[in-house]
C-alpha cells in the first residue's frame, strides 16, 4: 500500500453529518388556517335563519304571494315564511313534484323542467328549481289569475336567487376576515429561513 493511500485510511476527509434533533427547527407552518364550525348543527341553523329572513323580506315585497318556503331535493326544509301548512309534508311534495316533472317533460321532448305549477280551489302553488339541490314554492292568492301568479312567483324566485348571491359574497367575506384576524404563528418570522438537513463540522 502506498503513503498516500495509508495516509487516506488514517486520515479520512471530514463528512457532512446530520444535525443532532434536538438543534433542528420544526418546519414553520405555510399560513393561518381557519378554524371550520365546531358544531354542524349550529351552522346549519344559522343559514336556516338566514334563508328564512331572507323569504320573509321578499314575501312583504311581492304582491299576492302568501307564503314561501325553500327545501332540498330530498325534501328538507332549508327556511319559510308559511302559515297554516305542514312545511315537512310540503317540502317532500315539492321534491315530488319536481321529480315527476321532470319525468314529464323529459318524455315530451321539452328538456328540463323550469317549474311546476298547481291551481286549487283556494289559491296557487308552484315549484321553482333555483339551482343545485335547492327548490323554491311559492303560495298565490286565490282571487287572481294563473298568468299574474306566474309573474309574481317569477318575481320572487328572482329575489331569492339574489338573496342566496349576497349570503354567499357575505360568507366569502367573513372566511377571508377571519383568516387574516387569525394571530400569525409565533415563529413566522423565521418561516422563510433555509434550514439545512446537514451541516459541515467546523
Amino acid at each position: 500500500m502506498t503513503e498516500t493511500q495509508t495516509r487516506s485510511a488514517t486520515d479520512p476527509v471530514a463528512l457532512p453529518t446530520r444535525r443532532p434533533a434536538s438543534a433542528r427547527r420544526a418546519p414553520a407552518p405555510a399560513g393561518p388556517m381557519v378554524t371550520p364550525p365546531s358544531d354542524a348543527a349550529e351552522a346549519l341553523t344559522l343559514a336556516e335563519a338566514a334563508v328564512t329572513e331572507a323569504l320573509g323580506d321578499i314575501r312583504g315585497r311581492v304582491d299576492r304571494v302568501i307564503g314561501l318556503l325553500v327545501a332540498t331535493r330530498d325534501g328538507l326544509v332549508l327556511g319559510s315564511a308559511t302559515h297554516g301548512i305542514e312545511e315537512g309534508s310540503v317540502a317532500a311534495m315539492a321534491a315530488a313534484a319536481v321529480g315527476l316533472a321532470a319525468q314529464f317533460t323529459g318524455q315530451a321532448n321539452l328538456g328540463a323542467p323550469r317549474a311546476a305549477m298547481f291551481e286549487g280551489a283556494s289559491g296557487y302553488v308552484a315549484v321553482f328549481p333555483v339551482e343545485g339541490s335547492i327548490l323554491l314554492v311559492v303560495f298565490g292568492e286565490p282571487d287572481i289569475t294563473m298568468g299574474l301568479f306566474n309573474v309574481v312567483a317569477r318575481q320572487a324566485l328572482s329575489l331569492l336567487q339574489q338573496a342566496i348571491l349576497r349570503l354567499r359574497v357575505h360568507t366569502v367575506r367573513a372566511v377571508r376576515r377571519a383568516y387574516f384576524e387569525q394571530p400569525a404563528p409565533a415563529d413566522a418570522e423565521h418561516a422563510n429561513e433555509h434550514d439545512p438537513s446537514l451541516v459541515r463540522e467546523e
